[in-house]
C-alpha cells in the first residue's frame, strides 16, 4: 500500500507551538493539508513540508527569523514561498514554509509625486495595477503570470517578461527593502557608503564591501552583459562608486539569504497608447530571424509564439473577439511587436505605415495591426500561453525545466535551431514562446514523467540545453531563477562562486534559508535536477484506472491562474472569499491526487487527511468556472463529486443531502401546494430547515400564469416554422413561472408560438452531490426527450444559464442543442420592428455565461440594441449562491462574503433596470441585499408591448 503522509518533525512541532507561544498572530498549520498543498509549484517537483505558517504583519515575520537563532531550533530550515513566478522548485523543501499571500497583502502607500509605492510582500502585481491606475501610473515588469505574480516572489527571482528590453526587471525597480535576518534583526536598503555597524546586519555589508572591492574586475569580466543575466546575488550592483547596497543581492536570491517584509518601488507613467503588429510567417524559424529587425524599430516589446500555442490560443473563450486580427490560420509562427507612445493618433499612423512598408517584403503572410482595447485583449491571449503550453490530451504534457534560457538577441535563432534538433534527437514534442527582444525563449518539452524511463531525460537535455547557452554566449535560466538547477552554479560562476558562499554565510551561517539553492555558506551539497522528488513519481503510484477517470486532478501544472485575487474575476469564488489555497483548484486538485495515492476510494486513505480532503471539496461551489477558466482545464465539480460519490459509499450523509438528492424531481410537486412548503421555507418551520442544513430558501409563488404545455403525444406533430420548445428546468419552472409566460408573450410578438415540454430532472442537484448514478439517470431520461424533440425539428431553448452549461458539460458530446433564450432572441428580433427605449439597463450574467466569454452576452447586447439600449454588463465574479450551495448553512457565512466582493457593488441602485440572467443570482440578491433583479426577459416583454 503507498505510504501514509510522514508527520511533522519533532522539531518542527515544537517550532510551531513555539510560534504559538510566544505571540505570532498569522496561522501555524502542521495539518496534512496544508502541507500537501505547498508540496508542489509550476515545477516538476514535490517536496512534502513539515509545517506552514501564514505571517500577519512584520512582527510574526520577525518571530520566524528570531527563533532560528535559538539551539533548539538550529535544524529547523524555511522555505519562504510568493507565488506565480517559480517554475523550478523555488520554494518547494522539507522544514517550515513562510507563506505572506495569505495577510501580507496591503499597499502600505502610494505616493504619486514621487512616483513611488510601500508594499507587503504578499501584493499581487495586477492588484497593485489596479490601485495605481487612476492615478496613471503602473509597476513596469510584465509576467504572464500578473494575476496571481507576488512583489515578494517577483522580487525574490528578480521577475520580468514582456517589455524588459524598455522597462528592466524586477530589480530595476526596487529601491529599497527592509527584510528580517535570521535573528530577526530587520535589515533596512539602501545605497550608501559602508560604514561598520554592529549585528548580523553589520556583518552582511561588511562583506558585501570587501567582495565588491576586492572582485571588481573579476565580476567585470564574469558576468554575462545580457538583459536576462538573472543570477541572484547580483555582483555586479552591490556598488556604484563607494556606495553599497545590499538590495543587489536579495532581488534575485529565491529566499536564502532573508525573509522580504516590505519594498518600496519606482513605478511609472502609463503610456497613453499603444497599439500591435501582428506578423505571420510561414515558419517558426523565420519569425526567429526577423523578429531581430523587428526589435530595432524602437519597440516596446517583441514577442513570437508558435503554430501549437497560436492553435492553443484559437481554442480559448475570448479568440472569436479577435479572430479578424488571425486571419492565417496555417501559420506557423507570429511576430507580435507592440509600440506605445503619447499621442494616439501619431502612434496610429505609425502603426499603418510600418505595416505597409513591412507587407513589401518576402517571407511575410500577413500583417493585421491591434489598437484600443484589442491590444489587452491580445496580450492576454499570449498572458494564456503559459498554461496552454500545459494543456495536453495524452499522458505526455509540456513541462518547465529548460524553459527559459537567455542568449543575446543576434544569437537566438542559430541557438533555438539547434535547441529544436536536441529535442528532435529525443523524439519530443514541444510548445515555443517568448521575448525574442531579449533573447528569451519559453521552450517546454513533453515528456510523460509518470513513466520511469522518460526521466532520464531531463537531465540529458538540461546538460546539452545548458551546453547550447554557454556556447552561444547565454545562461540556462533566463527568467525564473534557478531553484532545483542549482547545480549549475557553481560552473556559470566560476571563480566568483566563494564569493557568493560567503554573501550566504553573512546572511544565513547555518544554512537554514532554503537550503539547496543558489549557494551554501559552506561545502554543502547544492540540489541537483535529478535527484530531487518528483510529482510523477508520486503519480505513477496511482492505478492508471483511476488517473484516467481523474484525468485533470493529474493534469493540474501548478500554474496557480486560479490563484487570481481580482474580486471581479470569474476564477474560484471560495479562494477569493478564504486566501486559502487548499479552496482553489489547484489545492483541491492536489489533494486528490494524494487521497487517490493513498487508495482513498478503497477506504486506505489516512482518516485524518481524508477528513481534511472533504472540508475542502464541501468548500467548492461547483460553479464550474475552472473547468474553462484554468489553461489547462482542471474541472473540480467533477473531481468533487467523484470523490463525493467515494466518500458516500463508506460515510453516511447528513440529512440535507437526502433532501437535496430529490429536489429536482419534487419540486414541481412542491409547487402544486405552495402555502403548506412555505411554512417551511420562509414560515415557522424554516427553523427545521435550518438545523437540518438548509437556510434563505426562497417562497413557491403561491399563483401561477397558466403556460402553454406541451404533451409528449403532441411532439410528432409541432411547426418548425412556428413553434419553440423550452426545455423547462424546475427552478425557472416552480419558482418564476412569469418568466415563462413572459418569454411566450415576446414569442407571440415575433410571430412564433412558445410550447414547454416535459419537465424531467437534469441531474444537476444530484451530481454535484456525487450521486453520479443517480445523476446518470435522470440525464439519460432527459436526453431521451431532447433527441425526441431535436427529431422534430424545432427550435429548443432553455432559460436558467446553469442548466444550459450542464447539458454541455454533463451530457453526451452529441446531445441536441438546446439554445439559450438571447441566442434564439437575437436571431428572431434581427428584423423585428421596435420603439426605441432611453432606459439605462445593467445586465449581470451568471458566471456559467462569463467564462463563455463574448459568446455568453453577445445575444443580449443585440437584443437590447433594437431598442438603442446599450447594455451595462460590470465585471462580477460568483454571485455566492450557486445553486443549492449557498442555502446550506454551513455555507451562508461564506456565501455572502463572497456576494459582498461584487455583487453588492454590481446591484447597487443607480440604473433604471437591473437585470441578472441567473436564479440563483437573484435570489442572493433578494436574501443578501434586497434588491429584486428582474430577468432579462421580463424586461423585453414590457418593451415590447410598450
Amino acid at each position: 500500500m503507498p505510504s501514509q503522509i510522514p508527520s511533522a518533525t519533532a522539531a518542527e512541532r515544537a517550532f510551531a507551538e513555539a510560534l504559538r507561544r510566544e505571540g505570532f498572530t498569522g496561522e501555524v498549520s502542521t495539518g496534512a493539508s496544508d502541507r500537501v498543498v505547498m508540496a508542489t509549484d509550476n515545477s516538476i517537483y514535490q517536496i512534502l513540508p513539515g509545517a506552514v505558517v501564514f505571517p500577519r504583519d512584520e512582527a510574526d515575520l520577525a518571530l520566524v527569523a528570531r527563533l532560528l537563532d535559538r539551539p533548539e531550533f538550529h535544524e529547523i530550515v524555511l522555505r519562504p514561498r510568493g507565488g506565480g513566478t517559480g517554475t523550478n522548485g523555488q520554494s518547494l523543501g522539507g522544514g517550515v514554509v513562510v507563506d505572506c499571500s495569505r495577510h501580507m497583502t496591503q499597499i502600505l502607500e502610494i505616493d504619486t509625486e514621487a512616483r513611488r509605492v510601500r508594499v507587503q510582500p504578499g501584493v499581487i502585481k495586477d492588484q497593485l495595477n489596479a490601485a495605481l491606475k487612476p492615478h496613471g501610473l503602473f509597476f513596469a515588469p510584465e509576467l504572464s503570470t500578473s494575476s496571481r505574480a507576488t512583489i515578494g516572489g517577483m522580487i525574490s527571482t528578480d521577475a520580468c517578461g514582456q517589455g524588459s528590453c524598455v522597462y528592466g526587471k524586477t530589480s530595476t525597480h526596487v529601491l529599497s527593502l527592509k527584510a528580517a535576518l535570521v535573528g530577526g534583526e530587520m535589515l533596512e536598503t539602501g545605497r550608501a557608503p559602508y560604514a561598520p555597524r554592529a549585528g548580523r546586519g553589520g556583518e552582511v555589508l561588511r562583506v558585501l564591501d570587501e567582495i565588491s572591492r576586492d572582485e571588481a574586475a573579476l565580476i567585470e569580466e564574469r558576468f554575462p552583459k545580457l538583459n536576462r543575466a538573472l543570477t541572484g546575488y547580483d555582483l555586479a550592483h552591490i556598488r556604484d562608486d563607494d556606495s553599497i547596497d545590499a538590495r543587489a543581492v536579495l532581488c534575485g536570491s529565491e529566499g536564502t539569504l532573508a525573509l522580504i517584509a516590505e519594498a518600496t518601488l519606482n513605478v511609472l507613467p502609463i503610456p497613453a497608447a499603444s497599439a500591435l503588429l501582428l506578423i505571420f510567417y510561414p515558419d517558426f524559424q523565420a519569425a526567429l530571424r526577423d523578429a531581430r529587425d523587428m526589435a530595432t524599430l524602437g519597440a516596446t516589446s517583441v514577442e513570437t509564439i508558435d503554430s501549437r500555442v497560436l492553435g492553443l490560443a484559437r481554442e480559448e473563450a475570448g479568440f472569436p473577439a479577435l479572430a479578424h486580427l488571425f486571419p492565417q490560420a496555417g501559420a506557423e509562427g507570429v511576430n507580435i511587436v507592440e509600440f506605445t507612445g503619447d499621442d494616439p493618433a501619431a502612434l496610429a499612423a505609425r502603426a499603418t505605415a510600418l505595416r505597409d512598408e513591412l507587407s513589401t517584403a518576402p517571407g511575410r503572410l500577413a500583417i493585421t495591426i491591434a489598437s484600443g482595447d484589442e491590444v489587452a485583449k491580445v496580450w492576454g491571449l499570449r498572458k494564456a500561453s503559459v498554461g496552454l503550453l500545459g494543456r495536453s490530451d495524452g499522458a505526455k504534457r509540456p513541462i518547465p525545466f529548460v524553459e527559459d534560457c537567455a542568449v543575446p538577441p543576434e544569437n537566438l535563432e542559430p541557438f533555438i535551431a539547434a535547441f529544436r534538433a536536441v529535442l528532435d534527437r529525443e523524439g519530443l514534442d514541444y510548445g515555443m514562446f517568448g521575448h525574442v527582444d531579449a533573447g528569451v525563449l519559453h521552450v517546454r518539452p513533453a515528456l510523460d514523467l509518470t513513466d520511469p524511463a522518460q526521466e532520464p531525460m531531463i537531465r540529458r537535455v538540461t546538460e546539452q540545453v545548458a551546453a547550447l547557452a554557454r556556447q552561444h554566449g547565454g545562461l540556462l535560466w533566463g527568467e525564473h531563477g534557478k531553484g532545483v538547477r542549482s547545480e549549475f552554479v557553481p560552473e556559470v560562476f566560476g571563480p566568483l562562486y566563494p564569493a557568493l558562499q560567503r554573501i550566504k554565510a553573512a546572511f544565513d551561517p547555518r544554512n537554514q534559508l532554503n537550503p539547496g539553492k543558489i549557494a551554501t555558506p559552506d561545502d554543502g551539497a547544492l540540489w541537483k535536477i535529478d535527484e530531487v522528488p518528483m510529482r510523477g513519481q508520486m503519480d505513477r503510484q496511482v492505478p492508471q484506472a483511476l488517473r484516467d477517470a481523474n484525468t485533470s486532478a493529474f493534469a493540474c501544472n501548478g500554474n496557480g491562474a486560479c490563484f487570481n485575487r481580482d474580486p471581479r474575476d470569474v476564477m474560484c469564488p471560495s479562494y477569493k472569499a478564504t486566501g486559502d489555497r487548499r479552496h482553489s483548484p489547484k489545492g483541491r486538485a492536489s489533494l486528490m491526487r494524494e487521497w487517490l495515492r493513498q487508495g482513498g476510494p478503497e477506504g486506505k486513505a489516512d482518516a485524518d487527511f481524508e477528513a481534511e480532503v472533504k472540508e475542502a471539496m464541501d468548500g467548492c461551489l461547483s460553479c464550474a468556472a475552472c473547468a474553462t477558466q484554468c489553461p489547462i482545464r482542471v474541472d473540480v465539480p467533477k473531481l468533487r463529486s467523484a470523490f463525493l460519490d467515494d466518500y458516500h459509499a463508506r460515510h453516511a450523509r447528513p440529512l440535507r443531502d437526502h433532501a437535496l438528492d430529490h429536489l429536482e424531481a419534487l419540486m414541481p410537486l412542491a409547487a402544486k401546494m405552495p402555502r403548506l412548503v412555505n411554512l417551511f421555507t420562509t414560515g415557522p418551520g424554516a427553523a427545521l430547515l435550518k438545523r437540518a442544513g438548509l437556510t434563505a430558501l426562497p417562497a413557491f409563488p403561491v399563483t401561477r400564469p397558466a403556460l402553454p404545455t406541451l404533451r409528449e403525444a403532441e411532439i410528432a406533430a409541432l411547426d418548425p416554422a412556428r413553434d419553440v420548445v423550452l426545455v423547462p428546468d424546475a427552478f425557472t419552472l416552480v419558482f418564476e413561472p412569469q418568466i415563462v409566460a413572459d418569454l411566450a408573450a415576446v414569442l407571440d410578438r415575433l410571430g412564433r408560438r412558445l410550447r414547454v415540454a416535459p419537465y424531467r430532472p437534469s441531474g444537476k442537484a444530484r451530481r454535484v452531490l456525487g450521486r453520479r448514478k443517480g445523476a446518470d439517470r435522470q440525464a439519460e431520461a432527459q436526453s431521451a426527450l431532447l433527441r425526441q424533440l431535436a427529431a422534430s425539428g424545432v427550435p429548443m431553448v432553455g432559460i436558467e444559464p446553469a442548466i444550459l452549461g450542464s447539458y454541455r458539460s454533463d451530457f453526451a458530446a452529441d446531445l441536441p442543442q438546446v439554445m439559450a433564450p438571447q441566442d434564439l432572441l437575437s436571431e428572431l428580433m434581427a428584423t423585428a420592428q421596435v420603439a426605441p427605449s432611453a432606459l439605462a439597463v445593467r445586465l449581470l450574467p451568471h458566471c456559467s455565461e462569463r467564462v463563455r466569454g463574448a459568446a455568453g452576452s453577445n445575444g443580449w447586447r443585440a437584443v437590447f440594441a433594437r431598442f438603442g439600449i446599450t447594455l451595462d454588463m460590470p465585471a462580477t465574479s460568483c454571485c455566492g449562491m450557486a445553486g443549492t450551495w449557498g442555502h446550506e448553512t454551513r455555507n451562508r457565512a461564506t456565501s455572502e462574503r463572497i456576494f459582498a466582493q461584487s455583487w453588492d457593488d454590481a446591484t447597487a441602485p443607480g440604473p433604471d433596470a437591473i437585470l441578472a440572467t441567473g436564479f440563483s443570482c437573484r435570489c442572493q440578491a433578494d436574501k443578501v441585499a434586497g434588491r429584486a433583479l428582474a430577468h432579462p426577459i421580463t424586461l423585453l416583454r414590457q418593451l415590447m408591448e410598450g
